[in-house]
């Protein structure tokens, strides 16, 4: 903006006469607060503008003092020590003022970072919250792998960050590139770097395992050099705009197949950083020949946890109880479990496995886990049964015996006796028996005819009782009585 001499000479005088503020000028004059700036910095008047005192004022010397010998103290400490040497002032405030006293480092210059083709990939997790599942919630996460030089990307979406998953993430990587690079760069992850002290580094001994399995060296970043894993982080960038942004999926299967046509058909078309001419797919072509061979066999990459099974012949692991066979309860196990399956380890012997379930709260059988259980409960309960027998009607072992030499079913047998017991009493059963015995006719319905006739002879009612099948849905029919009077009164319209 243009302006006359005359206004640029009232602008001057304003200021430096009648000790106008740089905004009251622009205001009455009708000009921009930059065109008295600039007019002021031309006549040398903008520095002799006076400036308002500060509360921090007293307290600046402190300030810088501490500064210069902790450059990178917190404010919130700096502000507890000049609040207790009589600084009146709230910390908000506070924090915006030393704000500009604070010594600025030099901001750091970072090389553009190159790789060789198939030299080196970068790992990370991301997070993507919580998500619903039967029974409960679960935290969502990403296993992220990408090859440095091409930028070719793999996913694997898990429900937790164990060590299990970080390691098939890497299997399942390694397939899909069909080789490994020869670094792989982490940051410092808990899955990969137990403990770190400068350049002492020791690793998660799993990661080892895998290391030397495939023939990769592990690389932890330097600590604070963020820029060194740039390429992952953007990754997981282009996965967060790229890839879930309005995608609807039914379970996790369901994600990790739809990630995995994403990570092959639709991530390699994007450009090479390196020639925007050139596609992903296109650099990786160049790549993959560079890339290690597989070991001939897969690295089990399973998580793996030792559990106790209970008086029930199941064990938790993961928020759901997996069954076993009902010989194995009160003994510690091993679960080895990857995303696909549960497999259950007595020793060294596979005893259980089952499909991972990632609901929560959950019951997981095999059929014929809960099947020999019944089986063997019924054998315990017809044993039971069988010395409660042999206790209360003596002769009923030789009638057992007697019985089983006729090639008769045993089982039922003592099923059948037992229930005569309960019907007619211990005295009637030892009395048809010992007859049945002297009779010659050792059999479970000789002895139900002796304990009939009986009744009969002593004029009392025939003991009917009603048995029902063992199934709730028949024991638990409600049956509303009725007066039986009211069918004796016969029909009023016949009267």
């Amino acid at each position: 903006m243009t302006i006359s001499a005359a206004i640029a000479a009232e602008i001057v005088r304003l200021f430096a006469v009648e000790g106008w503020r740089i905004g009251t000028i622009a205001r009455h004059l009708g000009v921009h607060h930059s065109v008295v700036r600039r007019v002021l910095k031309v006549a040398g008047k903008e520095s002799e503008k006076r400036r308002r005192g500060s509360m921090l004022d007293p307290f600046r010397s402190f300030i810088e003092e501490t500064f210069s010998r902790h450059p990178r103290l917190p404010a919130s400490v700096l502000y507890r020590m000049v609040r207790a040497r009589g600084y009146p002032g709230g910390e908000d405030h506070f924090r915006h003022l030393i704000a500009k006293m604070r010594p600025r480092k030099a901001a750091e210059a970072f090389l553009q970072l190159r790789t060789l083709p198939g030299e080196q990939a970068q790992v990370d997790w991301a997070s993507f919250g919580r998500r619903p599942v039967e029974g409960g919630e679960r935290t969502l996460s990403a296993f992220v792998m990408v090859l440095s030089y091409s930028r070719m990307l793999y996913v694997r979406f898990f429900y937790d960050q164990r060590m299990g998953n970080f390691l098939e993430g890497h299997v399942r990587a390694f397939e899909f590139f069909s080789g490994c690079a020869k670094t792989l760069l982490y940051d410092n992850l808990k899955s990969a770097v137990l403990e770190r002290f400068d350049d002492a580094i020791r690793f998660h001994p799993r990661l080892l395992e895998l290391a030397a399995h495939y023939h990769f060296q592990p690389r932890p970043v330097a600590v604070g050099r963020g820029n060194e894993k740039g390429r992952v982080e953007r990754a997981i960038r282009y996965l967060r705009t790229s890839f879930l942004p309005g995608l609807a999926f039914v379970g996790i299967d369901d994600l990790n197949r739809q990630a995995e046509r994403f990570c092959r058909d639709i991530a390699p078309r994007r450009r090479w950083p390196q020639q925007p001419e050139v596609s992903v797919a296109d650099a990786y072509v160049k790549e993959k020949p560079q890339l290690l061979a597989l070991a001939k066999d897969r690295f089990p990459a399973v998580e793996i946890v030792e559990a106790i099974v209970g008086k029930t012949p199941y064990v938790r692991f993961d928020s759901n109880r997996y069954s076993v066979p009902h010989d194995r309860v009160r003994r510690s196990v091993a679960v080895r479990a990857d995303s696909a399956r549960v497999r259950i380890f007595d020793r060294d012997e596979l005893i259980a496995e089952h499909r991972r379930c990632w609901a929560k709260q959950q019951i997981v059988e095999v059929p014929e886990h809960v099947a020999s259980l019944v089986r063997e409960k019924r054998k315990a309960r017809r044993h039971r049964a069988q010395e409660r027998l042999f206790r209360i009607v003596p002769r009923s072992e030789i009638l057992l015996t007697e019985i089983a030499a006729r090639q008769r079913h045993l089982a039922t047998a003592v099923d059948r006796l037992t229930q005569l017991l309960d019907r007619f009493g211990r005295t009637e059963m030892i009395i048809a028996v010992d007859e049945a015995l002297a009779k010659g006719s050792p059999s479970v319905e000789t002895v139900h005819l002796i304990l009939d006739r009986r009744r009969r002879a002593q004029n009392e009612p025939p003991n009917t009782v009603v048995e029902l099948p063992d199934r709730p849905e028949i024991r638990n029919i409600a049956v509303t009585p009725h007066d039986l009077a009211e069918y004796d009164m016969g029909d009023p319209e016949d009267d």
